[in-house]
């Protein structure tokens, strides 16, 4: 699968509730970001679920570059 279109250029906190399930946008053209709005429809991508394990605040990529998805890891500084 292909890197999905960059979203923006910085992470995205979410206080996120234990228990509950997350859709990360994957192909990056989602107007919810960091989340699914389905509109990648037609395309070779899918949502990936994040299932919080506790509540907190959790930062989701944007950038589509990370290595730890649906998480920031720090890869939109990399130039």
């Amino acid at each position: 699968m292909s890197k999905g279109k960059r979203a923006g250029d910085a992470p995205i906190g979410v206080d996120v509730i234990e228990g509950k399930s997350y859709y990360w946008c994957t192909c990056g053209t989602s107007s919810k970001q960091p989340f699914c709005d389905g509109s990648h429809k037609g395309t070779e991508f899918v949502p990936l679920p994040y299932k919080a394990d506790q509540s907190k605040k959790v930062f989701f990529c944007t950038c589509k570059l990370t290595k730890d998805p649906p998480l920031c890891d720090g890869s939109h500084n990399v130039k």
